[in-house]
């Protein structure tokens, strides 16, 4: 039995290449090892639930209907090959957005917690069952603030990140993440 329940795990820079504001299906690159990392997971029995900040749609460069396209291509990118996210995640929200409607502060927001609390409560998770897998101390600072354990990647933003992060453990990449998670 894998010693957690569920892996919250951010989306730019840990299972994608980091391209800033993505949200056009034909820039996406899973990060090698991603997707077999996924797998591993679903064999598992590990919950994959992804949460990410797409600040973008505040600050008007894409729209909720782009990140809901580009999450059905990574859904259909995984089905073919026997892997699959549990949830999506996003908050879409930021306090200097351009968009009416998107520019405020949010629980939601990393570094806060709210996508993760939402998880927590959609599964009925406790902190000791839960890991959070980013490249940024924000990924970071959202897990260790509920208690949850935190592994952050190099990918992406995390080398830069790893020399201040606060992190459980630093790793190479999601594939290394991944290894620890369905450790003994």
């Amino acid at each position: 039995m894998p010693r957690f329940r569920a892996a919250f795990l951010d989306r730019d820079g840990t299972l994608n290449v980091e391209i800033q504001y993505l949200h056009r299906v034909q820039d996406f690159e899973w990060i090698p090892g991603a997707v077999e990392s996924v797998r591993r997971l679903n064999e598992a029995g590990v919950l994959v639930l992804v949460v990410t900040n797409q600040a973008g749609i505040a600050h008007g460069k894409y729209t909720e209907r782009d990140v809901h396209a580009l999450h059905d291509h990574m859904r259909r990118e995984l089905e073919e090959h026997g892997a699959h996210v549990d949830r999506f995640y996003f908050c879409p929200f930021h306090p200097e957005g351009v968009i009416p409607e998107y520019r405020r502060a949010s629980r939601c927001r990393k570094p806060n917690a709210g996508m993760l609390e939402q998880g927590m409560s959609d599964w009925e998770l406790g902190p000791d069952e839960c890991v959070m897998v980013g490249d940024k101390n924000s990924d970071v600072e959202a897990g260790l603030s509920l208690g949850v354990q935190t592994v952050l990647v190099e990918t992406g933003y995390g080398a830069e990140h790893s020399k201040t992060t606060r992190a459980n453990r630093v790793v190479a990449d999601i594939v290394a993440a991944t290894d620890l998670i369905l450790s003994p």
